[in-house]
């Protein structure tokens, strides 16, 4: 008896081998068209996003703003990564705002399109040529409801969100890298499955009801018991044999029943439970609706109780109350600490209109107490201030020096509330306020000092900062997540301000939004301007040494004259920026985008220009000595009478480049001209080895000379 038990067992062992083979297969072929899936979704997307940061690289495209849609799905998404988002709306190359439109569009159409062929069908593309298929409970067609549940719900919102939650709490956030780790990790746990009583079967197929089976095998015995109950569940007159059977089944196929059967099995337990929910709903808001009211009363109470002092103090300091001065100063100061609206216009207008220095000193102290919640009312003063200013002609001498007089008391309150609550200022509105220098040197001079405080938040948008100090400022915090370059940083906001001559030394301005700020004659040494918008800002003549504009947008900026002495601009965007006469000695520069830019008679000397785009950029006369050219796109660049000597081309691209009168070697000098020894011209020579001049304009015998006889290719080299 013992031989036939063996082998009916190596019969059983080897009929369980082709099965574990068959789930093998069909586990491989699973993940294969998935992977397929994956990979066409994300290169439908890649593709054109691609081509459309080629294009945003030529020259020969207009600009245009980004479309409103790509900013706003910019900004969703940012914002949950911790990611960075470039405030404002930046400009593009026309193609490009096309290209990255269909590259939003069509990862979610192609998407969606899967979607509706497995909820049909039963299989995608990738699945079909790879023979798999899903199939439901009754092993057809899953359902569009089903296969939302499947692959929305099950195949990546559960997983993703469990890796986010581990990622967003733990101590790498917001460390991109690891994020993506855990959530590859996740999707690869999900989609092996939890082992059941029926086998592996993955959390989307669970939640969802359903099957990924082989296309090419016959459906399984449970699947066809299912279908069976199924199609004898049709008439009415056996409906208790139906449900007779389906008891039957799942106890046969060990199957957890889904929701929707529990719920149709247990009704007195999902009444129970929507009873407990509304009961629930309910209470929460009485209680809400209760605590609601209650806050109310207390506010109206408090109004009241306010608007009744504030008329008591308001009579005091009438002229015709025969108080004294004393009396007065105490109440304003009472007034001040009221911090009611009534109250606070009321100082804002006494501000204005008294004359008294004591009581004026009184009411800037009441103002400073109340504190930004001060700033709106004296923002109107300010503008209406400065209306009636405007308002009178320059020959009017007194009623001009009276309301100057007025606009600096006003302007000194605001710049002591914000000296004195310096990082508790954020949402403060400045808008279009005259804070700068105003009056003439001397007893009624003003001018706006801000300096080492914490700024940021403040909307100075179009605002005169004229002449202000703000040394060491700064106008960027880290947000509540407490890191810097995420999402919730909190910028203020400068553009369209005017900052002609401001000394901004020291001052953190990176991310900040500046376009069409007047920066004019300002000193930026050392400031932190990296990753900063300035377009089409006026930063002429302005300081710049040493300062930090790593990835900033100066796109259509103006910077004639500008000293950008070791200044750092890797990287960053200056699209047809005017930079004539500049001074950039030393300035780094590399990989930065300088298309269509104008540096006539500029000093680029011992500048950075590797790998830096200067298609059709104007050279002309600038002084490129010592200049690391390296790999650089100099297409079409206009180099006539530039200083090259020292300057390293080797890799540039020179392809239509106007070398008309340009120095690639200096003549040497008649040795008793020679006022100081100049070194060997070997060594003052610009580096051409290897660089292609075969398409270069205007180069002259001496140019070919020199080019032929130092490694340089040109058609006319021997």
């Amino acid at each position: 008896m013992t031989t036939p038990i063996v082998r009916r067992s190596n019969q059983s062992g080897q009929s369980k081998q082709p099965e574990r083979a068959s789930s093998l297969l069909l586990a491989s072929r699973r993940f294969a068209a998935w992977a397929a899936e994956i990979t066409l979704v994300v290169t439908s997307g890649l593709i054109p996003f691609g081509i459309g940061v080629y294009a945003n690289s030529r020259s020969d495209f207009n600009r245009v703003p980004l479309n409103p849609v790509l900013v706003v799905t910019e900004r969703a998404i940012s914002r949950p990564l911790a990611l960075p988002v470039s405030y404002g709306i930046r400009n593009v190359a026309w193609p490009t705002n096309i290209l990255w439109t269909i590259a939003l569009l069509a990862p979610v159409t192609l998407s969606w399109w899967q979607l509706y062929l497995l909820a049909k069908t039963g299989s995608t593309i990738p699945k079909r040529w790879l023979k798999v298929r899903v199939v439901n409970e009754q092993g057809k067609p899953p359902g569009l409801g089903a296969v939302v549940i499947r692959e929305g719900v099950g195949r990546w919102t559960v997983p993703i969100s469990i890796a986010y939650l581990l990622w967003r709490y733990s101590f790498a956030f917001p460390n991109l890298g690891l994020f993506t780790f855990l959530s590859l990790l996740m999707i690869v746990g999900e989609g092996i499955g939890l082992p059941s009583r029926r086998g592996r079967r993955a959390l989307h197929d669970q939640l969802a009801g359903t099957h990924t089976i082989d296309a090419t095998r016959p459906l399984p015995s449970s699947l066809l018991a299912s279908n069976q109950q199924a199609e004898s569940a049709g008439g009415n007159d056996e409906a208790e044999e139906w449900h007779e059977g389906e008891e039957l089944a799942a106890a046969q196929n060990n199957q957890s029943p889904n929701l929707w059967r529990r719920i149709q099995q247990n009704p007195n337990l999902t009444l129970f439970g929507v009873g407990l929910t509304s009961m629930t709903a309910v209470l929460a808001t009485l209680i809400g609706t209760q605590v609601y009211i209650q806050i109310q009363q207390s506010q109206r109470a408090t109004e009241k109780i306010n608007s009744q002092q504030f008329l008591e103090l308001r009579n005091q300091l009438n002229s015709n109350s025969g108080v004294t001065n004393e009396q007065r100063q105490s109440a304003i100061l009472a007034m001040g600490g009221l911090n009611d609206p009534q109250s606070i216009k009321f100082l804002a207008n006494l501000l204005v209109s008294e004359t008294n220095p004591s009581l004026l000193d009184t009411i800037q102290q009441a103002l400073t107490t109340v504190g930004p919640k001060a700033i709106p009312e004296l923002k109107n003063k300010n503008q209406f201030l400065v209306s009636e200013l405007e308002s009178v002609g320059s020959t009017a001498t007194k009623e001009r020096e009276l309301r100057q007089g007025r606009l600096q008391r006003n302007q000194r309150t605001i710049n002591k509330i914000l000296s004195v609550y310096s990082g508790k200022i954020e949402g403060v509105d400045l808008s279009s306020t005259q804070l700068g220098q105003s009056g003439t040197p001397g007893n009624s001079f003003f001018n706006l000092v801000l300096d080492n405080l914490d700024l940021s938040g403040v909307k100075f948008k179009s605002a005169n900062l004229n002449q202000a100090s703000l040394k060491g400022s700064r106008f960027r915090d880290v947000g509540e997540d407490g890191r810097w370059d995420t999402y919730d940083d909190v910028m203020a906001d400068l553009s369209q301000a005017q900052l002609q001559q401001a000394n901004l030394t020291d001052a953190n301005l990176s991310r900040v939004l500046m376009n069409r700020t007047d920066l004019s004659r300002a000193t930026l040494n050392r400031a932190n301007l990296s990753n900063a918008r300035l377009f089409d800002a006026k930063l002429n003549s302005a300081q710049l040494v040493g300062a930090d504009l790593q990835n900033a947008v100066l796109e259509k900026a103006s910077l004639t004259g500008a000293d950008l002495g070791d200044a750092k601009l890797n990287e960053a965007n200056l699209y047809a920026a005017r930079l004539g006469r500049a001074t950039a000695i030393g300035t780094q520069l590399s990989f930065a985008n300088l298309t269509n830019t104008d540096w006539q008679g500029a000093d680029l000397s011992g500048a950075y220009l590797d790998r830096a785009n200067l298609s059709n950029a104007n050279l002309s006369a600038t002084r490129l000595a010592g200049a690391v050219l390296r790999s650089a796109q100099m297409e079409n660049v206009n180099l006539q009478n530039a200083d090259l000597s020292l300057a390293d081309l080797r890799g540039a691209n020179v392809a239509g480049a106007d070398f008309k009168g340009a120095i690639l070697a200096p003549s040497k000098q008649d040795p008793a001209d020679q006022f100081v020894q100049t070194p060997d011209l070997g060594s003052v020579s610009a580096v051409v080895q290897g660089v292609d001049f075969s398409q270069a304009k205007n180069l002259d015998s001496k140019q070919l000379a020199y080019i032929c006889t130092q490694g340089g290719i040109h058609p006319r080299c021997p």
